[in-house]
């Protein structure tokens, strides 16, 4: 066994031949805790379930959980390609009980794989446990038969761990690994410990304690068991080396930049290969996840680590960008296992070559900076450390770059500034930083759930429907009744009401009882999934739990809706067909007046494009076909060809939806994992009217249209507005915009020669006896105030006086209705040796209330707030001359 897909498939047989059930990596984007900004533990999906507030139908699991540590507390970015096994992305091998087994049987099972399974020698391993647990420690010696040598204990936290200050809590038990004394470093426990000789390879966690606040602790009811072992660790021990960049999957990333660029992966730029390869990892599963570079928050995190990589291309020689090539091989490599990467691949291989074509622009402008910063400095000077974060965090550059482009010169960087603006930006991030995840889940709702279960949706057949009060819930809490008059959330065992998600709005209507009970729905939300929560007024009656109601859904505003939701179907596909496959989903808005498609393009949509999309859209509507509906594993779906959201969780079954038929091969036109609500047929949208296209974000672009009505309703109005033009114009609609043109040019025309109009008369009609030019000193002047002239037309002016007077100086002051003023100077040719004209309009603008001018010698130019001293600047200007 040396492969790392086989290591991976053996933990997960070993542990489902065991009774576990094998759960699926949950998404790198945390979707339970709002306190993390990526997954970077197995336990993450889990959460709630060692909290006792969700249940699931199974006490054992086992994972490979996808994870990022790359910002936030569990960041190792800076250290990724310098050391044996820092990594942005890595998987977690873990598995768990749930009250079920503990630690007998989670020792056991570790012992079991690791020297059975996975034939590891049993004098090269050893283990820690907490100081305090003696029973670990018995364990340890009767199920491995270890020596108490072989034992450590350990009195650190390292061996204890907590999910917060409170809450479960409980001793940790690590097996280490001897890679042999050729290596550096000393035993777990030993002063030499935090060398490469001595390797953790997993950590049991025995939670088995309830810390209060205060200090003290209790037992827990059912104890658990959360285990985590580093997939690239464990591969790299069973493939002979301390090295995880030496294991096969990391070889074949690295062997292909090397491939690709000629530099060697075991050369003195080792380190450059390493960084690639890692953070080309952590960016696919990202971008897969639904992430996107981006200047805050996660898609921050992101773009450091694709510049980063790309960073490191460029060190290696490489003159076009490189990661994008590099998707296919990890793809090839890793896909089987997360299927996501597959589905994500054009959508990854795009955001990569267009971040790496961005960024090298940036990158000259960053080296130019470190170059011009630095430029003086000597050996043994300091750069700054203001402009050493600057550069890390605007243009990419780690600090150890800097560093080590600064390294040959002798010259360090002040790490302790860099390091105060690094904390300041944290202490920013902090503040502004809203959770990650989706939105926290109030507590309430796992207890509704756990006490009354899941809403069963009957909406997608019926409209009305009968059904019964749950729970209440107002303002955080549950409460028994909700009089006339008050507001609260509304949990029914059935429901037809939509509840928001997907970018569908959720459903209004009314609810009536017995006695007159009257309700308003104003909303409809999903909480936990499953449970529908009915956003309700009370206008009559009281509303009690157990409470049998009829429910009414607002029909006319659902089948808007409807139309909608449909209408984005066809859209994502006729985008896909006209701008590429990299095309996929972002965000949707599906409401009753309008629908709002977001998705990943690298440049705006240009107005064919968007007309060729909406013609697709609507020849699906007009064949006015089948819309279909069927349930289906998931996996199936997919497998079938149905189109999933990047980083949608989705249920074991999953509702695929059909619709039209692609007229080249009889297939379905657009099929889609969506739980939303649609019409029956193609021909109920109506027709698509696309709106209007813009831009969301880096690499997101954004679509509006209207169907149906609304639709209708929009181009009629615009059509009104065209024939009202068409009748001030006096001609047929189809002439309008034809007139508009020539209206606009002869505008245009006009104002050109009321402009030269303008102009002349401000120059005394074009005669040149009229001309006021005397002699001031030695020189002509001509000087002259205008009024109803552009102050950007001076300078022609003054041209043309130049031209009327042939050898002399022209000033001119323009004053503008508001009474600002302008002043030009020019200086014919064959006196600009003697008569500067910016000295010369600078005395004319202290006149004005201005300050400066500026210009050449023969026309220069400046302007000043007080237009009624228009004269004092001419005079000025002439004293200047008389001398």
């Amino acid at each position: 066994m040396s492969g790392v897909n086989e290591i991976r498939a053996t933990f997960l047989d070993y542990f489902a031949k065991n009774g576990h059930q094998v759960v699926d990596s949950s998404p790198l984007v945390p979707r339970n805790d709002p306190t993390l900004m990526f997954t970077n533990a197995g336990m993450v999906q889990f959460k709630n379930v060692f909290t006792g507030i969700e249940k699931r139908p199974y006490s054992r699991a086992a994972t490979s959980q996808k994870c990022v540590r790359a910002g936030g507390k569990h960041n190792d970015l800076d250290n990724v390609g310098y050391t044996a096994r820092h990594h942005t992305f890595f998987e977690m091998l873990g598995n768990f009980s749930f009250g079920d087994y503990f630690k007998e049987n989670a020792i056991e099972f570790a012992w079991n794989l690791i020297t059975r399974e996975f034939e590891l020698p049993v004098e090269k391993l050893m283990v820690t446990v907490y100081h305090e647990d003696d029973e670990a420690f018995s364990l340890w010696k009767r199920i491995a038969g270890l020596p108490d040598s072989k034992i450590v204990r350990i009195a650190t936290s390292d061996n204890f761990w907590q999910m917060g200050d409170t809450g479960p809590c409980g001793p940790c038990s690590e097996i280490f690994y001897d890679h042999g004394d050729h290596i550096p470093g000393g035993p777990p426990g030993s002063p030499d410990a935090d060398g490469d000789r001595f390797i953790e390879i997993w950590n049991l966690v025995f939670m088995q304690f309830e810390q209060l606040p205060g200090g003290e602790r209790l037992n827990l009811p059912r104890p658990s068991i959360d285990t985590g072992m580093g997939l690239e660790r464990i591969s790299a021990v069973l493939q002979g080396t301390h090295d995880n960049y030496e294991i096969d999957l990391m070889r074949a990333l690295t062997g292909a930049v090397e491939e690709m660029t000629d530099v060697p992966a075991d050369g003195p730029q080792k380190a450059s290969h390493r960084v690639i390869a890692d953070h080309l990892r952590a960016s696919t599963f990202l971008v897969a996840d639904g992430v996107l570079p981006s200047n805050e928050g996660r898609g921050y995190v992101l773009r450091r680590i694709m510049r980063r990589a790309m960073r490191h291309a460029q060190l290696l020689g490489a003159r076009d960008p490189l990661m994008h090539r590099l998707v296919p091989i990890l793809v090839r490599e890793m896909g089987r296992a997360f299927p996501e990467i597959v589905r994500a691949e054009p959508l990854v291989t795009e955001t990569l070559r267009l971040e790496e074509t961005r960024f090298r622009k940036t990158l000259e402008r960053g080296l130019s900076i470190l170059e011009t910063e630095s430029e003086g400095l000597g050996a043994g000077a300091k750069f700054s450390g203001e402009t050493a974060f600057k550069l890390y965090d605007t243009y990419g550059f780690p600090l150890d770059l800097t560093e080590d482009a600064l390294r040959a010169r002798g010259v360090n960087v002040d790490v302790d500034s860099f390091n105060a603006a690094m904390e300041r930006q944290r202490a920013e991030a902090r503040a502004s930083w809203a959770g990650s995840g989706e939105a926290a889940t109030d507590t309430v709702w796992f207890a509704v759930r756990e006490e009354v279960g899941p809403t069963e949706f009957l909406g997608y057949g019926t409209e009305t429907a009968e059904g019964t009060v749950t729970a209440l819930v107002t303002e955080g809490k549950r409460v028994e009744t909700l009089p006339a008059g008050a507001r609260g959330l509304v949990v029914l065992n059935q429901t037809p009401f939509y509840g928001e998600s997907g970018g569908q709005v959720g459903d209004t209507g009314t609810m009536s009882g017995e006695g007159g009970l009257k309700l308003r729905v104003t909303g409809t939300q999903k909480k936990l999934g499953d449970i529908f929560a009915h956003e309700v007024e009370v206008e009559e009656g009281t509303l009690t739990i157990g409470a049998p109601l009829a429910l009414f859904v607002d029909g006319e505003r659902r089948q808007a809706i409807r139309a909608n939701h449909s209408a984005t179907h066809l859209l994502h596909e006729a985008l896909r067909r006209v701008l590429g496959d990299h095309v996929a989903q972002k965000g949707s808005l599906v409401a009753p007046d309008r629908l709002r498609f977001d998705f990943s393009h690298p440049k705006p949509v240009e107005a064919a494009e968007l007309k060729a999309v909406e013609d697709i859209a609507n020849r699906i509507v007009l064949r006015n076909e089948p819309v279909v509906t069927r349930l289906m594993a998931v996996d199936d779906a997919i497998e079938s060809g149905a189109r999933a959201l990047f980083g949608e969780k989705y249920g074991d079954e999953v509702r695929v939806v059909s619709m039209g038929t692609d007229p080249g091969n009889g297939a379905p036109y657009s099929v889609e994992l969506c739980g939303g609500t649609h019409v029956a047929r193609t021909g109920d949208i109506g027709l698509v009217s696309v709106l209007g296209e813009s831009a969301v974000g880096a690499g997101v672009r954004r679509i509006e249209a209207m169907t149906g009505d609304a639709a209708r309703h929009h181009l009629n109005a615009q059509s009104r507005a065209l024939q009202g033009a068409a009748d001030v114009l006096r001609a047929p609609v189809g002439e309008v915009e034809a007139r508009i043109a020539q209206l606009v040019e002869e505008r245009r025309k006009l104002e050109r020669e009321l402009g030269d109009a303008k102009r002349k008369l401000a120059m005394g009609g074009g005669a040149a006896s009229e001309e006021p030019a005397r002699t001031v000193g030695a020189v002509k002047l001509l000087a002259r105030q205008v009024s109803g002239i552009d102050l950007k037309d001076l300078k022609s002016l003054a041209d043309e006086g130049k031209k009327r007077i042939g050898s002399g100086i022209v000033a001119i002051v323009g004053v503008t209705e508001e009474g600002r003023a302008g002043l030009v100077v020019g200086v014919t040719d064959d006196l600009t040796g003697k008569y500067d004209a910016v000295a010369l309009v600078r005395r004319g603008a202290e006149a004005l209330g201005g300050k400066g001018g500026g210009g050449r010698p023969d026309m220069a130019q400046a302007g000043g707030p007080d237009g009624g001293r228009a004269a004092e600047a001419l005079a000025a200007i002439e004293n200047a001359l008389a001398g």
